[in-house]
């Protein structure tokens, strides 16, 4: 991998990660479509830990006060009903999926679950979803209402993001809009969440990425230098998302996910990629 490739694809995981649209399907469908490399679910993991970096910086005030609560918690367990400390409690419960399913089905995340077709699939898929969600989800409910129900189903579909193309802030935005949290509580408990699961699979990838043992490797320069990027573009897409839904629906990225998923399912049947 050289250098222009690691800065656009260090770019690409940064706006997609947060967006409903599957970064690790695009750092999968951008090479293909360019005729690079694939390079490889480890390089994909690692960079991530760039954009966690971003999220860390933007919600750094919720994530003291959080971790402070919770800290709390443990000593005096009166504290465990306030919202902040529950919330610790609950990235806890919502990660504890991803990190199951991440070690039972390693092996086929870093194979088998790379292929085109099955991402053009998941993209048409979880676009359909979210858009179901959209129209049934009352969007009645605030940050302030979740439970340790909503941080365990909003952590299995977590889960679900282990497939490229699915997305993990698509399926835990929509998992949230079903449990009729309104767009930007469900963003926010999203990114949130997505902070010890990225980080534990960025650190677990990363000593294959230094050592160069893992397929599809790119070098520690690259990696480096994508990850920079990928914290920068990562920032700017927090801020983006949290505006937008404010006044918009998911509709955009739902019909962006089923022409993007048909266009990649055409054209690796065509040949035109492969």
């Amino acid at each position: 991998m050289d250098l222009f490739q690691a800065i656009v694809l260090g770019i690409v995981q940064g706006l997609t990660e947060f967006l409903p649209i599957s970064s690790s399907g695009y750092l999968r469908i951008v090479p293909a479509f360019a005729g690079w490399e694939d390079p490889g679910a480890a390089f994909t993991a690692v960079i991530q830990l760039g954009t966690m970096a971003a999220v860390v910086l933007y919600f750094r005030e919720d994530l003291i006060r959080i971790a402070r609560a919770w800290i709390a918690s443990l000593r005096d367990p009166s504290r465990r009903a306030e919202l902040d400390a529950r919330l610790g409690w609950y990235l806890i419960v919502g990660t504890i999926p991803i990190v199951i399913f991440g070690v039972l089905f390693s092996h086929e995340i870093e194979t088998g679950a790379r292929d085109l077709y099955l991402i053009g699939t998941t993209l048409i898929l979880l676009g359909i979803v979210l858009l179901i969600a959209e129209k049934v989800s009352r969007r009645d409910r605030d940050l302030s209402t979740i439970t340790r129900r909503d941080a365990i189903v909003v952590g299995f579909a977590q889960a679900l993001a282990l497939i490229p193309g699915v997305s993990r802030s698509g399926a835990t935005i929509t998992a949230g809009l079903f449990l009729g949290m309104d767009r930007v509580s469900a963003a926010r408990f999203s990114f949130l969440l997505s902070i010890p699961a990225v980080v534990l699979s960025g650190v677990y990838e990363l000593r294959d990425v230094v050592g160069g043992s893992a397929e599809g490797a790119a070098g520690v320069g690259p990696t480096a230098v994508a990850t920079v990027f990928a914290f920068i573009s990562g920032y700017v897409s927090i801020a983006f998302l949290l505006k937008f839904l404010t006044t918009h629906t998911t509709g955009v990225f739902v019909a962006y996910r089923v022409v993007l998923g048909a266009a990649v399912l055409v054209l690796v049947a065509t040949g035109a990629i492969a």
